[in-house]
């Protein structure tokens, strides 16, 4: 489980094949504990298991599932990485829940000035769209971020300064891919509630049965 207050900023080294699966070393700066192999750390907000490390970063192992569902598939060498290490028991608690299962890659449309901070509206499809609430949180690309506006088929978030500059968001470009979570209460309250998410939960529906 992890929060979306993204600790360190890492760099893709390599994403390449091995024997018969895919592997990514990550290059980054040491954090003050060390790794332990087998530890979980989001990359991208995407939840990955530590295979080895080394002073210079880690590597880890990634499935075809986790290749074809996030926007991993088209960062090249050297890309920018948000890392986040898992929540461990009484650590305080600044974002949201957050599984690291990545849904879909949805994909940046505009980026927009607005006074100091920074716009975002990104595409996705119904299913993200009919799980996310104004206010609510969403993980873009694994930093939590309060949703402005949400539509059918997009949401809208605004980056501080400080979540811009300290996050690989600041290397994204309209046109880029990015890796969306939806809320993991939004999941369980459809699957409750016995609708299918593309064709009936909506916000207004969460409100009347008291969720919002």
């Amino acid at each position: 489980m992890f929060t979306g207050i993204i600790q360190k900023v890492g760099r893709l080294t390599r994403l390449y094949r091995n024997q018969n699966g895919w592997s990514l070393h990550v290059a980054c700066e040491p954090w003050s504990s060390p790794w332990e192999i087998g530890e979980s750390i989001a990359v991208q907000g995407a939840c990955f298991t530590v295979t080895s490390w080394d002073r210079d970063g880690f590597t880890a192992d990634v499935l075809d599932e986790t290749l074809r569902r996030t926007a991993l598939r088209s960062l090249r060498e050297g890309a920018a990485l948000n890392l986040e290490r898992a929540l461990a028991v009484g650590e305080r608690m600044g974002g949201h829940f957050v599984t690291g299962h990545v849904d879909e890659a949805g994909v940046i449309r505009s980026l927009r000035q607005v006074g100091r901070d920074l716009e975002l509206r990104v595409t996705c499809t119904r299913r993200i769209s009919d799980l996310t609430v104004e206010k609510g949180s969403i993980p873009i690309d694994g930093v939590s971020l309060t949703v402005t506006v949400v539509g059918e088929g997009f949401v809208e978030v605004v980056l501080i300064p400080h979540t811009r500059e300290a996050t690989s968001l600041k290397e994204r470009r309209v046109g880029d891919e990015v890796n969306l979570e939806s809320d993991i209460l939004g999941k369980y309250v459809a699957r409750l509630t016995g609708y299918a998410v593309s064709s009936g939960v909506t916000e207004e529906l969460l409100k009347e049965n008291g969720f919002v």
